[in-house]
């Protein structure tokens, strides 16, 4: 559809579609009678390119996953068919964003669109992005100009949000590896954002995977920075996979000090798997149900 996301993610993407592709849902446990539920856990639709939505409903809930995210309308309402939620409305995309005033009308009208549906829905969050450093021309913007620009972007939607009861939330991205050139790439830029917007309404998706590759010390940012953050992403690092014992990071460590926060929103798994699916989904939720 025209609004997701330019495939997260199109590499990212193309390498899920090759590995995701088998499931044997039958043989799953059911894992969601016993799982101690301390942070709702959410799926990131678009690393599973070849799995039609309807099954990986009957994958989320069999698992005990409460949402399925970063997913347009009209699969939304799918997944609310199915007795899921979707804790991420999808936006419009990584690049063109908010730090140019250029794109405001067109991010803006859609962004106030997905506030309507997500408030009617009962859905949480909506997703915006900063947009790069250089343009399609390679002209730069640097960060403060960038920043100013976001905050005038986000103030003609923020009204709405509160009135709502919707949260707007900007996603840091890494700049290392997979999104060279994003602006918002470190926490305290994205801190200093929600500082300046000055609304309960408009916070942070934070990214463990990206901000893992960018600046390390996770644990310590999140227990910093928490009322500034809305939303969590996983992935494994290096290479964004399972988020088990292959990779650098303690996710349950990790998990416990988001719920320590007193964090009452959701996880959501974003790895591209390099084992089955299925199997690599009730492994996260396990190590993340602590």
């Amino acid at each position: 559809m025209s609004h997701h996301l330019p495939h997260r993610r199109t590499a990212l993407g193309a390498l899920g579609a090759g590995l995701a592709g088998s499931l044997a849902l039958p043989a799953l446990a059911d894992d969601a009678s016993k799982a101690k539920g301390n942070i709702k856990q959410s799926i990131c639709k678009w690393c599973y390119p070849r799995i039609k939505l309807e099954t990986m409903c009957a994958i989320a809930k069999k698992l005990g996953y409460q949402s399925i995210e970063l997913l347009d309308p009209p699969e939304i309402l799918k997944v609310k068919e199915a007795g899921l939620t979707c804790a991420v409305v999808q936006g419009t995309g990584i690049n063109p964003g908010l730090n140019r005033k250029e794109h405001h009308d067109r991010i803006v009208k859609t962004t106030l669109e997905r506030i309507e549906f997500a408030a009617a829905e009962k859905l949480p969050n909506v997703i915006c992005m900063s947009g790069n450093v250089h343009d399609s021309k390679r002209q730069k913007i640097d960060d403060e100009t960038g920043m100013n620009n976001c905050v005038i972007g986000i103030k003609r939607m923020i009204g709405l949000a509160e009135k709502k009861k919707v949260t707007l939330i900007m996603e840091g991205l890494n700049s290392k590896v997979n999104h060279e050139d994003y602006m918002y790439d470190r926490t305290a830029w994205g801190v200093e954002l929600c500082k300046r917007v000055g609304s309960e309404s408009f916070k942070l998706l934070y990214d463990i995977y990206h901000m893992q590759i960018m600046e390390g010390d996770v644990i310590r940012t999140i227990r910093d920075n928490h009322k500034y953050i809305a939303h969590y992403h996983t992935g494994g690092n290096p290479g964004r996979n399972e988020i088990d014992e292959t990779q650098e990071l303690n996710y349950a460590a990790i998990v416990k000090a988001i719920i320590a926060t007193g964090y009452q929103g959701y996880l959501g798994q974003e790895f591209i798997p390099k084992r089955d699916a299925a199997a690599s989904l009730a492994q996260a939720f396990r190590i993340c149900d602590v």
